[in-house]
């Protein structure tokens, strides 16, 4: 039985991952969710779960009825923590959060914000990675938190929004817990004049290509691998299935991947205007091999004064920006494209696939392969 509702990015993307699944190692036949047109009544679902062997399931209204019929079940946690005697479906909430954080450190803000739901674990969780890595990096974060944000009427919440935007320092970067949260920002800033994303760069989470690419600002989001997620899931779910009786296994962890930027983050924000031309001398070259010298050139400075200046601003050498770039630019491909190895190294400079692969496992510690492999089926 699958009880997912398949409205949102995430969850397809954990129902392809199950089907993928299923197709390899089924057949399995699967019991789904009526559309809402023709929902049938608790006792119907409840009677469903005499014909299954599994249940792969959102957290929901039913749950401690459905968890007490004893059948093999994988929960997506939502609104609880840890769900006790089952196997919990989470995202790595905290490491969600310290992607979006590099993201905008990376494009120099000295102010950052962050915008979620504080009665929602996932919200809160992913605001601690987020301040975790911006703390370590010597700065502080703005935390939007009314009480129970989402339970308030959206006229009443909307004002509560905009109060909050209109005294933020500017300019400043936000992370907004989750896409749709993303737009609301988006919306809120519109109608206060409030620049995107100059005074006020936004990155969501989910990367939901129908909320991003919909949205008249088209919105940076940290992409999460839902796919390999629902693909685990029914993994442990066969086992548990053919294990009667075996107990919960430990949480499966579904990891963000990257951030795919858009125009709601698109800024190189610095003090210093020749760091500020470096940084975008390197942005649009970094498909080639780059050289310091080169840079230093193109920012009209002296490879020795651009080294101190960048590093004053940026807390790094040139070179080691340069490497990061490379690499953003590379993950990015491997993941975004269907282009194999010895395409993306000839795209980007290399010679061959050895040569990209080398240096990919220098600057990650792993192949593109293994790379690739870790975030995609």
């Amino acid at each position: 039985m699958l009880l997912i509702d398949p409205s949102r990015a995430y969850e397809r993307a954990l129902l392809k991952g199950i089907a993928h699944y299923a197709h390899l190692h089924g057949p399995w036949l699967f019991v789904r969710e009526a559309p809402f047109w023709e929902r049938p009544s608790r006792a119907a679902l409840l009677r469903q779960l005499r014909t299954v062997d599994g249940i792969i399931m959102r957290e929901g209204p039913f749950l401690k009825e459905i968890l007490s019929h004893h059948i093999p079940a994988i929960v997506s946690n939502y609104a609880t923590d840890h769900i006790p005697g089952v196997t919990n479906l989470v995202s790595d909430h905290e490491a969600i959060g310290r992607l979006a954080a590099q993201h905008l450190l990376e494009r120099g803000f000295k102010h950052f914000a962050f915008c979620g739901y504080p009665d929602l674990f996932w919200s809160q969780q992913r605001f601690k990675g987020f301040e975790a890595c911006l703390k370590q990096a010597g700065h502080q974060v703005d935390h939007y938190q009314p009480k129970l944000a989402h339970a308030l009427p959206c006229e009443e919440e909307r004002a509560h929004l905009l109060r909050w935007l209109r005294e933020l320092p500017k300019p400043v970067g936000l992370m907004a817990c989750i896409d749709e949260r993303s737009q609301q920002v988006v919306e809120a800033c519109q109608s206060e004049g409030i620049n995107i994303p100059e005074q006020v760069a936004i990155v969501g989470v989910d990367n939901d290509e129908m909320i991003c690419t919909l949205s008249n600002i088209p919105l940076s989001s940290v992409a999460i691998n839902a796919e390999k997620g629902g693909f685990a899931a029914a993994a442990r779910l066969h086992s548990l299935m053919q294990k009667k009786g075996a107990k919960a296994l430990s949480p499966i962890y579904i990891k963000p991947s990257h951030v795919v930027a858009r125009t709601s983050s698109d800024l190189l924000l610095v003090d210093d205007p020749q760091v500020g031309k470096a940084l975008r001398y390197i942005r649009e070259n970094c498909k080639r091999f780059l050289y310091v010298e080169e840079v230093a050139r193109a920012a009209g400075l002296s490879r020795r004064v651009l080294e101190k200046r960048f590093r004053s601003v940026l807390h790094l050498s040139v070179l080691e920006h340069l490497r990061h770039c490379r690499i953003e630019l590379i993950s990015a491909m491997l993941l975004e494209s269907t282009m194999t190895i010895s395409e993306i190294s000839l795209a980007t400079g290399f010679s061959d696939a050895a040569h990209i692969a080398r240096y990919f496992r220098s600057q990650t510690g792993i192949s593109p392969q293994e790379y690739r492999k870790r975030h995609q089926l």
